[in-house]
């Protein structure tokens, strides 16, 4: 038996693995690993859009798996973020697995305590604690003992989650009952280290933890200038579409549009200009993850639509697509929306919704479907205001964009040229298209107007400034047609 054992802890090590880590990672490029934190990480990390949270994210990590899901569930519930940090951090060696070290003492012994560096202030303020922390040894690492004695839970819910490579949660939470005995404890969950934001979505709600996020999900903050979507992930309210744009035009003005601090880019398969978006995006200085790219499968791809969308991210060169939609409805679309559903558990795709999709479409295609769209995109401008579509969709905790805001086409001088929408640009010393990108954001519209003038891309980002009134809004409401200009 003994040499069974020492022949699989060989193998063990071989394959890099140990139960003593997140993911049973204990090296990173060779070098220590240290849990030292700045002052703000040993703190809470407040959410500064939510002023009455009462949900806390805890967690401990080890080697930064444990720390990702945790900042994915704190994004997603609009909570407070906390990381347990060990006064004495942790190195390779302690964490070396049957070697005698420190994590092997302590996890052999359940009286010890680490101590932790910090505390939560006003821990009274929170209702619910999501615990998060690595199997060690098959446990919570005792660091989580020390936590759980350090504050009064009575009356609390956790609800406790563990990182592990192969293990799952097993008795580790079940264990810790007795060291916050008036609490509510929940069903703990473990996670790999690869789980996307969906699964730990899924899994918030499946426990009925979305009373933080209910109430930003869909909601415009003008002063990020941004959108939760019900994916978990913020997306810019304004940018730019590229329908038209031919390669070098479509280099050019995203380039414009980064330059000017814009960071919204729509583009599709049938544009021909993904891999333009893609060159632009790389050339620049503007930081990947600061970027969001939308792209779009057409129906002649729903036949195929995993290639689809390997194409898509290999034009792009990005690394990933932040937000896919199905183009307009068409033959297989469900089976299209499926795989795009796929990939967003494979990480490929972090959101996904439908464009060119009405109310009647709606009710006929979201029963067929798992994953909520993040997104509808359909054509709106004063002209075709879509007044009974978009509180449809909104109120289905989906985000409205609209393509077209200057009418397309053949009538974009038309619209620019309104009297009335005139008349209110003058009032703002602002130009009509500005008035008209306002009017789409107060009504919870993202935009994205094409252009390929640079001094236009700029325009079309400064709608800040001015706020159109009450009234001004009803005078624009007044003009709709329901003058449709394009057959989707």
């Amino acid at each position: 038996m003994k040499k069974i054992a020492a022949v699989f802890m060989t193998l063990m090590i071989l394959l890099g693995l140990s139960a003593c880590g997140s993911n049973a990672k204990q090296k990173e490029s060779g070098k220590s690993i240290n849990n030292k934190a700045t002052t703000q990480e040993k703190e809470i990390v407040k959410n500064e859009d939510n002023e009455t949270n009462n949900i806390l994210v805890a967690y401990f990590s080890a080697t930064g798996t444990t720390k990702t899901l945790a900042g994915y569930a704190a994004e997603y519930l609009n909570a407070d973020l906390y990381e347990i940090v060990p006064k004495q951090p942790y190195t390779d060696e302690d964490l070396a697995y049957y070697t005698g070290g420190r994590a092997d003492k302590e996890q052999n012994d359940p009286s010890i305590r680490p101590a932790i560096s910090g505390s939560v202030e006003n821990m009274e303020k929170y209702d619910t604690i999501l615990l998060g922390y690595p199997i060690w040894y098959g446990q919570a690492p005792r660091i989580i003992s020390t936590f759980l004695e350090s504050y009064d839970f009575s009356g609390k819910t956790i609800l406790p989650f563990c990182t592990s490579h192969s293990s799952d949660i097993g008795s580790s939470d079940t264990d810790l009952h007795s060291l916050a005995a008036n609490a509510n404890w929940l069903k703990g969950k473990r996670f790999a280290s690869d789980t996307s934001k969906e699964i730990i979505k899924k899994w918030l709600d499946s426990n009925e933890l979305i009373s933080n996020a209910d109430s930003k999900v869909g909601v415009f903050d003008f002063k990020s200038h941004t959108v939760m979507l019900n994916s978990g992930y913020k997306m810019p309210i304004m940018g730019i579409g590229t329908y038209s744009l031919s390669d070098d035009e479509c280099y050019n003005s995203v380039t414009a549009l980064l330059k000017s601090g814009g960071r919204l880019i729509d583009t599709a398969y049938m544009y021909k200009n993904e891999a333009a978006v893609g060159r632009a995006i790389r050339d620049s200085d503007v930081k990947r993850e600061e970027i969001f790219v939308i792209t779009k499968i057409y129906p002649t791809q729903f036949s195929n639509p995993e290639a689809a969308i390997e194409e898509a991210l290999e034009k792009l060169d990005i690394g990933y697509i932040d937000l896919m939609l199905l183009h307009h409805p068409g033959d297989g679309d469900v089976e299209a929306y499926k795989a795009m559903e796929k990939a967003v558990s494979e990480g490929k795709i972090h959101s996904i919704g439908l464009s060119n999709w009405y109310v009647e479409e709606l009710k006929e295609f979201l029963p067929l479907i798992n994953i909520t769209p993040a997104l509808v995109q359909n054509e709106i401008h004063p002209y075709y205001q879509e007044n009974d579509v978009i509180p449809y969709i909104q109120n289905l905790g989906i985000v409205v964009q609209g393509w077209y805001p200057f009418g397309g086409r053949g009538h974009t001088a038309e619209l620019l040229g309104d009297k009335v929408i005139s008349k209110i640009a003058k009032a703002h010393s602002v130009s009509s298209a500005q008035v008209i990108l306002r009017w789409n954001l107060q009504k919870g519209v993202v935009v994205i107007p094409g252009s390929s003038n640079p001094n236009h891309i700029k325009e079309n980002l400064d709608l800040f400034g001015f706020e159109l009134t009450n009234d001004e809004m009803k005078q624009i409401n007044a003009l709709n047609r329901n003058e449709k200009h394009d057959w989707y």
